[in-house]
């Protein structure tokens, strides 16, 4: 498996926004509101790509796992983190969030912060075992329940030579 970063010269949108889409599918009919993976486009997605930082897990000549990162204020943001379900439970996942510690560590963040869905408690147990705490619980503009939780993982400083 190798991990790509996005550039200019990917072009392979169509089968990204269909890799999103297969990892995201299990949760159609589970939360609500739906997922805003369904809203992607292939032109959207590109965009996306060019105002954060996009990676790819390739599995010889096939799109396996993604993630997008987005620099906050005292975090860097994981969002879109997707690995195909046949491909699932192989560390991929896992690995993509080493790309995002190691991006937080270069831009001197000293946390990751993700969102996942109120009722993906089992997502919450995959993050609580990676390192990530529960922060805070909110919901979606006009939902009055909980309708997703964030959480963070700090993230050790790089200690750098003088």
């Amino acid at each position: 498996m190798t991990l790509v970063r996005l550039d200019q010269s990917f072009t392979r949108w169509d089968e990204l926004l269909a890799l999103i889409l297969a990892a995201f599918a299990s949760m159609n009919g589970r939360i609500d509101p739906p997922s805003s993976a369904l809203k992607l486009t292939t032109e959207s997605l590109a965009e996306k790509a060019r105002a954060e930082i996009g990676h790819v897990a390739i599995d010889g000549e096939k799109l396996i796992g993604c993630l997008f990162l987005r620099p906050e204020a005292d975090c860097l943001y994981v969002g879109k983190l997707a690995v195909l379900p046949e491909a699932q439970g192989k560390g991929i996942g896992k690995r993509l969030l080493t790309i995002a510690e190691e991006t937080a560590a270069s831009l001197d963040l000293p946390a990751l912060r993700l969102e996942t869905r109120i009722e993906l408690t089992e997502n919450h147990t995959v993050f609580a075992a990676w390192g990530f705490s529960r922060t805070a619980e909110k919901a979606h503009p006009g939902f009055a329940r909980t309708t997703f939780i964030e959480m963070r993982k700090a993230i050790a400083p790089t200690i750098r030579a003088v």
